[in-house]
């Protein structure tokens, strides 16, 4: 018999199509709520025949993901002990709750667990990072009108729940041109937030509002609370990648290296100034700075893990740089780890029979 109340809370809008894999991942709560926010599709319909779901209905209007977060959590039982926020597009592997309760006690307010944002054209996972969206009834509240952060009013006790993973199946049909008008609204409603300035500058980066983006990420490095380092590498990086577009090489180069000086324990900062260096053909700097990428083995557990510095990327632009600078059996070696990891990529394929050409003559 479980020991506590589990209450599974979202809000959705025009999510037909993710309805029957969400309810089948969430339905071991107790309880699972959804306020649906206007949706014109069968979303509201397919919910309402699973038991375990109780279905609201009420536009937001002027919308912010905050205020619907909030008045979601609103329907949740006040005698529930552990809230579960998840969206339509998630799903949680299977025995989520029993590790959940494994960790609980009445003195944990907060769960953070595994989060796997994106995957890879062959099911693996890409951008990883750690959530923490699960967390007791109350003392809570949303706050910020896009990236909304939970946020605890009173003491909390963060642990992490080992084997929860949640995975994330984005809809790229949806667009996200909504995000930059309310974080525009969520800076200026609270211009000493960090988290939303960061953010902001990202969203113009996104948008290839390259002065803009540059503007926005300074501002978020001179805040006071701008001290998290992962979190200022990250703007570190988008500075000198809006640099790079801008086409001032040195500047990117420079604002990378900064990036490395922040956070010299992130493999990212390493291998996006490799991805420069490649770019320019610059390849004694490329492999230097690829290799230093590589003696990162573990992916850290406290910031975005971002894709291309994890899968093949990395041995095939080392396979180009060595290739490129006479070393032919490294290039071959890189090629082939490469290869181990997405064998379906032709243009790698075609890559490793050049490079075993090369390596055979010499």
């Amino acid at each position: 018999m479980s020991k506590y109340k589990v209450s599974v809370y979202a809000i959705t809008k025009n999510e037909e199509k993710n309805v029957k894999q969400w309810y089948e991942s969430m339905k071991e709560a107790d309880e699972i709520i959804v306020l649906d926010t206007g949706s014109t599709d069968n979303t509201v319909k397919m919910l309402k025949k699973y038991p375990k779901v109780k279905v609201y209905e009420e536009k937001i209007v002027p919308w912010r993901f905050d205020v619907a977060r909030n008045k979601s959590l609103d329907y949740v039982s006040k005698d529930t002990d552990i809230c579960v926020c998840t969206d339509l597009d998630e799903v949680f592997l299977k025995g989520w709750r029993d590790n959940v309760e494994k960790i609980w006690n009445s003195s944990v307010t907060r769960g953070r667990y595994l989060y796997n944002w994106s995957f890879d054209e062959y099911g693996k996972p890409g951008t990883t990072f750690y959530l923490n969206k699960i967390h007791s009834r109350n003392d809570y509240t949303w706050t910020h009108p896009v990236h909304e952060v939970l946020t605890c009013v009173t003491k909390e006790n963060e642990v992490f729940i080992p084997n929860v993973t949640l995975n994330h199946y984005q809809d790229y049909t949806k667009g996200r041109s909504s995000y930059l008008p309310l974080l525009e609204l969520s800076v200026e409603e609270d211009p000493l937030d960090d988290r939303n300035m960061h953010y902001l500058g990202r969203e113009y980066m996104y948008y290839e509002k390259w002065d803009k983006a540059i503007e926005t990420l300074h501002k978020h490095l001179l805040l006071p609370k701008a001290t998290w380092k992962d979190e200022r590498c990250a703007s570190m990086r988008y500075i000198a990648y809006s640099y790079f577009h801008k086409g001032y090489i040195e500047e990117a180069i420079m604002w990378y290296e900064r990036a490395i000086k922040e956070a010299p324990y992130l493999r990212e900062p390493y291998f996006d100034l490799g991805y420069l260096y490649s770019t320019i053909e610059d390849y004694k700097n490329s492999e230097k700075y690829l290799y230093k990428a590589l003696k990162i083995k573990e992916k850290p557990v406290t910031y975005i893990n971002e894709e291309k510095a994890w899968n093949e990327t990395i041995y095939d632009l080392l396979s180009v740089a060595c290739f490129y600078n006479g070393e032919y059996k490294k290039a071959l070696l890189n090629i082939k780890k490469a290869i181990a990891i997405n064998n379906q990529d032709e243009r790698i394929n075609d890559n490793f029979r050049i490079i075993s050409q090369y390596v055979e003559k010499q």
